[in-house]
């Protein structure tokens, strides 16, 4: 791996052409990258605010997206026909998007209604999921949610129909259900790899919230154990965490919420106040960097390893080869009904 001091000739020549592109290039940079990435973008934020910013700017002709897979996908879908969408690396992908596949989502749909019946269950899937779940939810009458809006999206579903099926992360729909006044018995895990998501019937028809049995393996990583030694050793300290950690982690941090949440909560804080965070390392350090003026610790070194494959070499490849080289496409007719379900999400 490179030392960040040998990237200076990339990064010069990054900012060479950034120049020479001007209005027509938008580089952005999800809140994950590494410090470096993260200086050469135009906007920074969370997956969809970044999808949001490369729709509403129609100068831009070539989006270049610092992130992984699905981000790239969701900033094709909202962008405009004028538009490129590069991903540097297209190997950025993201374990937990993986965890539901299209085929698998679609049998294990068929699975639950034909026990519980048509137009019971609402289809929510997290915005860190592929086009084609994003679709599916779209083809169902579902809508995409993000961290900080999973709540309006599951009362939004619940008004509608009597269950909601939320894909791929169990953790971030447990502790969206449990923030709404849900029981744990109001809720189940779906496997896909056992008959009836591995539940039965009964409990199928008593839940209102199915979760898919998907995590993200970044925020999996923050134990009870960490907090209780953090406490031991910073009683003032106040500990944020993002949602989708487990529950009991959630309940034991003194605030949760999503990454643009965690960044405005520091940001907020008094001056000489100690944080913990319990998100990714990149967006930690930076915080930290960021305000020098607090003590800015991390619950425990957790990096993704996906986010980290973008560096300076893969961006200045893309830009050398603008609009070409890691171009992201949708097929129209996904982009058409996962666009449905997007769209649904900003109507809340």
């Amino acid at each position: 791996m490179k030392k960040q001091a040998d990237y200076s000739r990339e990064i010069a020549e990054i900012q060479r052409i950034k120049s020479q592109l001007g209005e027509k290039l938008l580089i952005l940079t999800h809140h994950y990258q590494r410090r470096e990435i993260v200086a050469l973008g135009d906007y920074r934020g969370d997956s969809f605010g970044l999808s949001q910013r490369a729709a509403a700017d129609a100068k831009a002709r070539h989006i270049v997206f610092c992130g992984v897979h699905f981000m790239a996908e969701s900033a094709e879908i909202l962008s405009g026909p004028h538009q490129t969408v590069q991903l540097p690396d297209k190997e950025a992908g993201c374990w937990m998007a993986d965890m539901a596949d299209s085929y698998v989502v679609e049998r294990s749909w068929q699975e639950a209604t034909k026990v519980l019946g048509e137009n019971v269950i609402t289809p929510i899937v997290y915005m860190n999921a592929d086009a084609s779940i994003k679709a599916f939810c779209g083809r169902h009458g579902g809508l995409v949610c993000t961290s900080s809006n999973a709540p309006a999206a599951f009362a939004w579903g619940l008004e509608r129909r009597e269950k909601v099926f939320f894909f791929p992360d169990q953790h971030l729909g447990r502790n969206t259900g449990h923030q709404m006044g849900f029981s744990p018995e109001d809720m189940i895990v779906w496997d896909p790899s056992k008959p009836l998501g591995g539940v039965s019937a009964e409990s199928l028809k008593r839940a209102r919230i199915l979760l898919w049995d998907g995590y993200c393996l970044v925020h999996t990583r923050f134990q009870v154990a960490h907090i209780e030694a953090m406490r031991e050793r910073y009683p003032d300290a106040k500990i944020v965490v993002h949602p989708e950690c487990l529950r009991e982690v959630v309940q034991m941090a003194d605030a949760a919420g999503s990454t643009d949440f965690i960044v405005k909560y520091v940001r907020k804080a008094s001056p000489g106040a100690t944080i913990i965070i319990g998100t990714e390392i990149n967006l930690v350090k930076r915080l930290g960097a960021e305000n020098p003026d607090k003590n800015i610790l991390t619950l425990h070194d957790s990096l993704c390893p996906n986010m980290y494959k973008i560096n300076p070499q893969n961006l200045l490849l893309s830009l050398r080869h603008i609009g070409k080289k890691n171009v992201i496409h949708v097929s129209e007719s996904i982009k058409k009904e996962a666009g449905v379900a997007l769209e649904r999400m900003l109507a809340l």
